[in-house]
């Protein structure tokens, strides 16, 4: 038979094993999420990994058009000299009817801008418009879609340098319903055959637009807009419209 001290000690041991055994059992989910948490983050990491290197592969083999066929207007965002005088070029050759350049500092007046791509003076004069309104790449898409609405135009050649070039057609593919984006893309370093991984201005630039990318790919999921204090979810809309969806032409 069992005595009153046996009894007591019994009692008092069992609530020490069950919180040893509870206990236990939030280190073992602990270690369980820890465990996903680690999965997702080398998951993540290796996508992104792999999506910079289809990026990387893509814009490096990117090629400025010798004669691309002619389009309705041309549309140039401003980022660079090299860009500004391929799109002069391109209109002075007949590629197109208009010029918009998009993106100009509020403070360059028409003649400095005229100056700066020493093109002809007349032509920039009757074929040239400027936006001053856009200050980035949605801005230039939203400034851009305008233009080509108010013009009608079918068919439109997008000048931007290479690295520039996916995010762009991406942003304007969404807001310009029914026009025909030809890409010229502009090349100032030749990235072939693995290049940027050579040099580190390059690979930076490559990296930072490329995390430009897969946000501007994320807003098309999570709908976000530019304020005053840094980004914030927009509230989403549904425009209905007959017309169809950009065509892109690679």
């Amino acid at each position: 038979m069992m005595d009153a001290q046996d009894t007591t000690g019994t009692a008092g041991r069992m609530p020490v094993v069950g919180a040893r055994a509870h206990g236990r059992g939030n280190l073992a989910r602990l270690a369980i999420v820890l465990r996903i948490f680690a999965f997702s983050v080398l998951a993540l990491a290796a996508l992104f990994a792999g999506g910079f290197g289809w990026f990387a592969s893509t814009v490096s083999h990117m090629t400025t058009p010798a004669n691309p066929a002619r389009a309705d207007a041309i549309i140039v965002l401003t980022g660079g000299q090299s860009r500004l005088d391929a799109a002069m070029d391109l209109l002075a050759s007949g590629k197109g009817e208009r010029l918009l350049i998009s993106g100009v500092h509020p403070s360059a007046s028409r003649r400095q801008l005229q100056a700066a791509t020493g093109g002809d003076k007349a032509l920039f004069s009757c074929c040239v418009d400027i936006d001053r309104a856009a200050l980035d790449t949605i801005g230039n898409a939203e400034e851009s879609a305008k233009w080509v609405e108010s013009h009608a135009y079918g068919s439109v050649i997008l000048v931007t340098n290479n690295y520039h070039m996916p995010r762009s057609l991406l942003e304007m593919g969404r807001l310009l319903h029914g026009a025909k984006l030809e890409p010229y893309p502009v090349v100032n370093t030749n990235l072939g055959n693995g290049g940027w991984l050579t040099k580190p201005e390059a690979l930076r630039v490559l990296l930072t637009e490329y995390s430009k990318y897969v946000l501007a790919l994320a807003r098309g999921i999570v709908p976000l807009r530019q304020t005053a204090d840094g980004i914030a979810l927009a509230e989403a809309s549904v425009v209905k419209s007959d017309k169809p969806p950009a065509r892109i032409i690679p």
